[in-house]
Parts: structure tokens; sequence; C-alpha cells
């Protein structure tokens, strides 16, 4: 356990080789964007796969080719919503589409204002009704997490639908202490999974070391 992890309980760090690589690949400026792209891919799965383990299961009676046996699956009567924060926060999409297929896409717009490093909304698709808010499992994705104004305001979105801090999981690849502060003062119950805790924020706001605009480099803008 990390410094970090045991300063904020529900911070996760995720640390091994692969992780390793991929944030390697990720930072060298060197790496074109198709580089990026692959890398970013592996390491959102790895990141999805732990932040998932608070999902409910049940258990089930089926039969495998040699005999009758139970098993577990996830409970099918909770909502699932990956809310990916635009547009760098996409490139988490398509893993977790694969691995929660019976998940609800649901997109939240917004960018830096360079000078206030405010957020500026722009799209906002989690209107929606909620009838049994302690059924909602909230996954928020971002790659990056720098001062962490962003990602209160998406958690925002959720806990104002009365949805349990506890159900609500934000998902990032590279972090900044700041943000991280930022996050837990505001809502200190719910899940931090990321893959680094980088040095600091420079005067622009961007983590160093980091890999420079995520968004950018994803998309090659």
């Amino acid at each position: 356990m990390t410094n970090k992890e045991q300063e904020y309980k529900n911070l996760k760090i995720i640390s091994n080789p692969i992780v390793n690589q991929s944030l390697c690949i990720m930072r060298n400026k060197e790496t074109d964007t198709q580089g990026v792209r692959l890398a970013a891919r592996k390491l959102t799965r790895i990141l999805l796969y732990e932040a998932t383990k608070n999902l409910p299961q049940r258990n089930i009676e089926i039969e495998t080719p040699l005999t009758k046996c139970t098993a577990q699956t996830i409970n099918s009567d909770i909502t699932i919503i990956i809310s990916p924060i635009l547009r760098a926060g996409l490139i988490f999409t398509d893993e977790a589409v694969d691995i929660l297929p019976q998940a609800t896409i649901r997109h939240i717009g917004m960018y830096r204002d360079e000078k206030t490093l405010k957020p500026v909304w722009y799209y906002n698709k989690v209107p929606m009704p909620v009838e049994d808010p302690s059924k909602y499992y909230v996954f928020i994705t971002d790659p990056m997490l720098a001062t962490g104004n962003s990602l209160v305001e998406a958690i925002k979105l959720y806990t104002s639908k009365g949805i349990p801090q506890k159900n609500i999981c934000c998902v990032c690849m590279i972090s900044a202490p700041q943000g991280i502060k930022t996050v837990f003062e505001e809502f200190p119950n719910i899940k931090l999974i990321v893959a680094a805790v980088d040095s600091h924020l420079n005067e622009r706001g961007y983590i160093v070391p980091g890999m420079g605009d995520a968004g950018d480099r994803i998309f090659n803008t």
C-alpha cells in the first residue's frame, strides 16, 4: 500500500508490469497515435477489472458439458452506467462495453477553460429517472485527473439523483495529488482507481510528468 492509499482509504493505485509498460508507451513523446491508443486500451481493461469488483453477484444453476453446478454472475436487477467525460474518456468505452455489455453509456461533455482551469459544460446525457438509487452502479472515466474540477462536477450529476457515493467509481489513468485531494474532499466515499500518481500540476494545470494532452494524443489532433 502506498502513502497515498494510506491517506485515502478509497484510492486504489494499480501497478504491475503490464500497467507500467502501457504507461511508459503512453508517456513517451515519440509514441504515435496508434501506439498511444493501443496502450491506453490495454491499460483501460486492467483498470476496469479492478473497478468492477464492487458489482453485486448472485448464484445461478447452470449445466456444463459435464454436470450441473452453481455459478456466480452479476446481478441482473442492477443498472450499470459507464459515463465517459468527453472527449478523452471515450478511449474507455469500447473496452467497457466488451466487459459489461449490459451497461448503459451516458456521455458527459466538458472542456477546461485554460484561464480559470474550471470545467465548461457543452453536453450532458445524464438526465434520467432513477427509481431505486441503491441499485445504480456508476463508472466515470477520464484518462487524466488533474485539478479534479471536472470529475467533481461529473460525480455531482449522479449524487444529486440520490445514488450513493459508494456505488460510484471513477477510473483514471494518470492523476495528480491536487486532483485526488479535490475529489475526496468533496466525495470521501466514492472509489477512485488510477494507474499512476504523478508529481504535480504545472502553471497551465497539466500533470507533470504526465503524457501531455491525452485527447490530442489519443485522437491525433
